[in-house]
């Protein structure tokens, strides 16, 4: 998962999600975001951290974006695929290797 600091977004399309948080063990309540430009709505298409847990300050108020609700998403010129499940919200590129949580019979392992 990339975390995309503010100044790197534009946050300009980005608005508070209707249905709203989650909990990370780790990093507290999640925030979601809906992705919108012009008509086209991705619907809780990112997350943020207002206050995340202590070991994860730096994190406060960076994105994270679901590619699968993106049209691309690429890491250095990679084009970036979900990953399955979209529970995570991972991004899987060349450079990472599996095997991945999400599919189908992952989820306790």
């Amino acid at each position: 998962m990339f975390y995309i600091p503010p100044q790197d977004v534009r946050t300009k399309l980005l608005f508070p999600a209707a249905a709203g948080r989650t909990w990370c063990e780790w990093k507290g309540s999640a925030r979601y975001w809906d992705v919108i430009v012009g008509d086209d709505v991705r619907a809780r298409a990112a997350w943020s951290y207002p206050r995340p847990e202590p070991g994860y300050a730096p994190l406060a108020d960076f994105f994270a974006f679901y590619p699968s609700r993106m049209d691309r998403c690429t890491v250095d010129g990679d084009e970036a695929t979900a990953q399955e499940g979209d529970f995570y919200g991972g991004w899987i590129t060349a450079e990472v290797r599996g095997p991945f949580k999400g599919a189908p019979g992952t989820q306790l392992w």
